[in-house]
């Protein structure tokens, strides 16, 4: 045995966002996305750079020459 009394099938705790409630883990959500953008780390695609990353990741996927 591992000595601990406690090693039952239980359901593990639930820690961080997930002990939250949905709308608090909004509100820091959003406070992220707020300062993200306020210091120039976040990117807002226009739909001309998201045609240009789809067709990049669309040459870049056939890599063993068979599509599934």
């Amino acid at each position: 045995m591992t000595g601990n009394k406690n090693s039952t099938a239980t359901t593990p705790r639930r820690r961080g966002f997930a002990s939250m409630d949905p709308d608090r883990q909004r509100t820091i959500a959003a406070a992220g996305g707020r300062a993200a953008h306020a210091s120039g780390n976040a990117h807002r695609f226009t739909s001309e750079e998201a045609r240009a990353a789809g067709r990049k990741g669309g040459q870049a996927s056939p890599r063993t020459g068979v599509r599934r």
